[in-house]
């Protein structure tokens, strides 16, 4: 579990006890259910990253709302668009293994992460991971009830493919980007969990092959 849920179950459960002691026992009942949903959303399950060469997996649980093409730097590039309800695992993992190259936080503002004008006008956090060939640009999107973005990396830090980086809290969106000629795996409506589906593959060549390695990932 990430340990913010225990800090908001603890708060939940402060608010229990008091509501209980100076008025009606039972309307504790509210802030514990409260408290119960918060340690179940930060839950942080263990995932097995696929190893196949190339692979782009999934930084976060949730539906393939989008795919299709946009530019970057004027070059053709295809993107992925994720939708995490309330409901979905909410931790986010690196898509590839590589070097942190960029990291930039946008202020902006709260719309439905579902909306096609979230992916420039909403609070996000943008970041570049470049490694063994690749160059994949992910995220971190802000929806109508997340209001915090964690990101628990660095430019220049090294991660690894389906490494824990970071977390949105409640309702948002992930936008994964990536070179145009690697092959599709998924489709818009699919379900996808982090680290462990995979979006697309990457031709790659003998060198493509050397990226780098650190220990297992830290939690968010």
């Amino acid at each position: 579990m990430v340990r913010d849920g225990y800090y908001y179950g603890l708060a939940a459960l402060v608010v229990a006890v008091l509501v209980g002691y100076f008025t009606f026992p039972a309307l504790a009942i509210l802030p514990l259910l409260l408290g119960a949903f918060f340690l179940w959303f930060f839950r942080d399950p263990e995932r097995v990253i696929p190893d196949a060469p190339g692979a782009i997996v999934s930084p976060a649980d949730g539906q393939v709302t989008h795919l299709g093409e946009v530019l970057v730097d004027g070059k053709p590039r295809t993107r992925i668009s994720i939708f995490l309800n309330v409901f979905n695992v909410h931790v986010n993992r690196s898509p590839i293994s590589g070097v942190v190259r960029h990291v930039e936080y946008r202020k902006g503002k709260f719309h439905n992460a579902m909306g096609e004008a979230s992916a420039e006008d909403n609070e996000q956090n943008i970041v570049e991971v470049e490694g063994g060939g690749q160059t994949v640009i992910f995220k971190q999107i802000a929806g109508l009830l997340a209001r915090r973005i964690v990101f628990n990396h660095r430019v220049g830090d090294r991660v690894v493919r389906g490494q824990r980086i970071g977390l949105i809290k409640f309702g948002s969106r992930c936008d994964v980007i990536f070179a145009s000629d690697a092959a599709v795996k998924v489709k818009v409506g699919d379900k996808v969990a982090g680290g462990s589906s995979v979006l697309a593959i990457e031709p790659v060549t003998v060198t493509n092959l050397q990226s780098p390695r650190v220990s297992s990932g830290e939690s968010a």
